[in-house]
């Protein structure tokens, strides 16, 4: 699956908090819900992230916010 480190959509950036590390993804439109859905399991099971937002848009990618809490350096691997 093709995923891409995208940008902040409009509006999503004003709600960060500092107390979390935040991934804004960006998902094509060839990738199907339920393997999104199993990418996105995968990440939060092994890499501690959960998801904060989708954003589906009407040429059928999606825009999605990851977030984990922060911790020391070198505890968790990166996306």
């Amino acid at each position: 699956m093709s995923v891409q480190r995208g940008r902040m959509p409009a509006g999503w950036a004003g709600e960060l908090s500092d107390e979390y590390e935040w991934v804004p993804l960006r998902l094509p439109p060839d990738v199907t819900r339920l393997s999104a859905s199993i990418r996105l399991s995968i990440e939060a099971e092994y890499r501690g992230w959960e998801l904060t937002r989708v954003r589906l848009y009407t040429d059928g990618s999606r825009r999605v916010l990851l977030r984990r809490k922060k911790t020391a350096l070198g505890d968790q691997p990166a996306l």
